[in-house]
């Protein structure tokens, strides 16, 4: 994979002695090498195997959500334009599973320039799907807390700046991948990664490890947990009711699972290299543990664009109204009746639509 992959030197790739090493960072610097078969078994079992389930699950769901905001262009709110960007990143993203699948079952079949645009698209949807993420907070917190005087600045958000904030930098962050992502065959496999330089390897990987920490958790993750702390907090004053505690609950399991499918992968990550920067004190033992550990949550991470289409739209009331005229035959001419919806201001949504708290 694109993140926490084998690294080779052009040394390596020339002389033919590359070795199949986990991660390929962690004991490139060690004179004895660590025993990996039990890792790369595990790794060739189980990560096809997850990266089917959740290609299936994540095609199935995002595909109907980008089917159902695309045929009610007329009635689509503020927030029906953030699901729809979030669900063709996280589509798009899912696409790339079954390459990395068979890469990791047995070998990379499909050429250089696949190589180099299956990995492009993984990453430009990976930090989109994410920063997306920040962007719907943000707009959820001006909808609930600056409620009377929004309308300008969500609009601004949904309409321009999400193309500056979320598909410019994901774009942006692509470069590296056509600098250096090859396709290139040792005398055991073909691999496709990203191959450094053997001098400034060691820059390059931190660079590129921190600042995917950095883009694809810290700041995103920041940003989600601050606008929903000042959302929970605006709605926990007041009146009761039903439906202001299970805008809190819905606020609550947002946050959660956000955090908990990306902070243990990002752990991972984070702890892999301090220990190839020797900050931590390298074992066989750790190496092996950390090789499985990003393995497992890598793929906990990537469940999280399976379970954005149930948290940001199937929950939704008008969601499933307008999936079911979508879906039913008389589709044309039940999406013409569909109204859009003008409530008053309020700080919950009149609807059960996962925590969206206001109809755009």
């Amino acid at each position: 994979m694109a993140y926490y992959e084998h690294i080779f030197f052009e040394d390596d790739l020339s002389a033919d002695n590359s070795s199949d090493f986990g991660s390929g960072d962690i004991g490139a610097n060690f004179e004895i090498p660590c025993d990996v078969e039990v890792s790369q078994e595990f790794q060739r079992i189980f990560l096809p195997t997850v990266y089917g389930i959740i290609f299936v699950l994540g095609l199935v769901g995002n595909g109907l959500v980008v089917l159902v905001m695309g045929c009610q262009k007329k009635s689509r709110t503020m927030t029906d334009k953030y699901r729809l960007h979030l669900s063709v990143a996280d589509l798009l993203f899912v696409l790339t599973l079954p390459f990395w699948a068979v890469d990791a079952a047995k070998d990379w079949y499909f050429g250089g320039f696949l190589c180099v645009s299956v990995h492009m698209i993984y990453t430009v949807n990976l930090y989109s799907s994410v920063l997306i993420l920040a962007f719907i907070s943000l707009d959820r917190y001006l909808a609930v807390v600056r409620a009377t005087n929004s309308q300008g600045p969500r609009k601004l958000l949904a309409n321009r700046i999400i193309y500056l904030g979320v598909w410019l930098p994901a774009a942006l962050l692509t470069i590296p991948d056509l600098v250096f992502v090859k396709a290139e065959t040792s005398a055991i496999r073909t691999f496709c990664e990203r191959i450094y330089p053997q001098e400034q390897f060691i820059t390059w990987v931190v660079t590129f490890r921190f600042q995917h920490i950095l883009v694809g958790f810290v700041l995103p993750g920041l940003v989600i947990l601050t606008c929903y702390c000042i959302i929970i907090s605006k709605l926990s004053h007041g009146s009761k009711g039903t439906q202001k505690r299970k805008a809190l609950k819905t606020t609550v399991v947002l946050i959660v699972c956000f955090f908990v499918c990306w902070l243990p992968y990002c752990g991972g990550i984070l702890l892999d290299t301090l220990v190839m920067l020797e900050v931590i004190p390298h074992s066989c033992e750790l190496e092996q543990g950390l090789q499985k550990w990003i393995f497992v949550t890598e793929a906990l991470a990537y469940f999280h664009c399976c379970l954005n289409p149930i948290l940001y739209a199937f929950l939704g009331v008008k969601f499933k109204k307008s999936a079911r005229s979508a879906l039913s035959p008389s589709r044309g001419s039940s999406l013409k009746i569909l109204p859009k919806k003008r409530g008053g201001m309020s700080s919950i949504s009149t609807e059960s639509e996962s925590s969206s708290f206001h109809s755009s």
